[in-house]
């Protein structure tokens, strides 16, 4: 989503973000259509397709997106069955949901908008490297290097 929200509008390819944030292009389609189910981003089919927001990237929090993709991990009943925690979790499992329930809050309160302000415009988990410079570029740069 953070792809999606610093190309400003553009359509991203699965190409695109798959080679940017290195995700698995299979695997990335997936999740780009759970978001489009989700109404989170849109698709378009065409040669200069792709996806983008359907929402503005300030309205979007990372919960919407990882709701998206994924079933809640909040514990809500003993995960190994047990009887004598029918009513209660606990102290371990308690505890366990008691740290999911902080991430999940962190969650509600970040926008797609602020992980990119902060990462300086550029998408999160995104190697920042510059365009490869031309065979022409590279040539002049050794030619002007001082012989050895």
């Amino acid at each position: 989503m953070v792809a999606l929200a610093a190309a400003q509008g553009r359509a991203v390819n699965t190409r695109q973000i798959a080679r940017l944030t290195r995700v698995p292009r299979d695997y990335l389609a997936k999740l780009l259509q759970a978001l489009v189910r989700a109404g989170l981003a849109r698709s378009h089919r065409g040669i200069r397709g792709g996806f983008v927001m359907a929402r503005p990237a300030a309205d979007v929090t990372m919960l919407d997106c990882v709701r998206a993709v994924a079933r809640s991990r909040r514990i809500v009943a003993c995960p190994l069955g047990l009887g004598v925690h029918r009513h209660e979790l606990c102290p371990l499992h308690r505890r366990l949901d008691e740290a999911m329930a902080l991430a999940e809050d962190t969650f509600r309160r970040t926008t797609v908008a602020q992980l990119l302000r902060e990462g300086g415009g550029i998408p999160l988990c995104a190697e920042s490297r510059s365009p490869r410079p031309s065979r022409a570029a590279s040539a002049r740069r050794n030619a002007a290097k001082p012989a050895r």
